[in-house]
């Protein structure tokens, strides 16, 4: 999900140098995917490569997640879901530094967009935290058929050594 909206931000900002008179591409560059323009305002300080976000970022963790499903090699899918909820959350960080600061009357520290970067980032941060949470599951799963596979291993010998004392 997370390459996918990135793609898309990134494919908008090529269509609109293509055509920048069109109001439903700027509609979709600052509208819909306005969190991935205030993300590259915060990544152009620190590196300086166009479509940095999709290839630097984006891409290889797909690449990683899709490699950790092929060889079925938990360590790898891991990693991969870690990284995109890390990314998932600089999104919102960089969502939230982007805003003016401003004094005003507020019950919430947060601003949260409205439209279609609401939904947007809440795909994103939904299916993120989905993932993360869904690889721990499965991860708890699997220590614990570790540690009922080590049990039976041990039972065995704690009878063995208990009948031979």
């Amino acid at each position: 999900m997370l390459f996918a909206a990135t793609l898309g931000a990134e494919l908008a900002v090529q269509a609109l140098q293509y055509a920048p008179s069109s109001e439903l591409l700027w509609f979709v560059n600052l509208r819909i995917f306005g969190i991935f323009q205030r993300s590259h305002a915060l990544l152009s300080g620190i590196v300086g490569i166009d479509g940095f976000q999709l290839f630097g970022v984006a891409l290889p963790l797909f690449l990683l997640a899709c490699l950790g499903l092929a060889a079925n090699a938990r360590p790898a899918f891991t990693i991969a879901t870690h990284l995109s909820a890390g990314y998932a959350g600089f999104l919102l960080f960089a969502w939230q530094s982007g805003v003016p600061t401003t004094a005003q009357a507020s019950l919430g520290p947060f601003a949260v967009p409205t439209g279609a970067g609401l939904y947007v980032m809440a795909t994103i941060l939904g299916a993120c935290l989905l993932s993360f949470a869904i690889t721990h599951l499965l991860y708890f799963q699997a220590v614990g058929k570790e540690i009922g596979a080590l049990r039976r291993w041990l039972r065995p010998r704690r009878t063995a050594a208990a009948t031979e004392a």
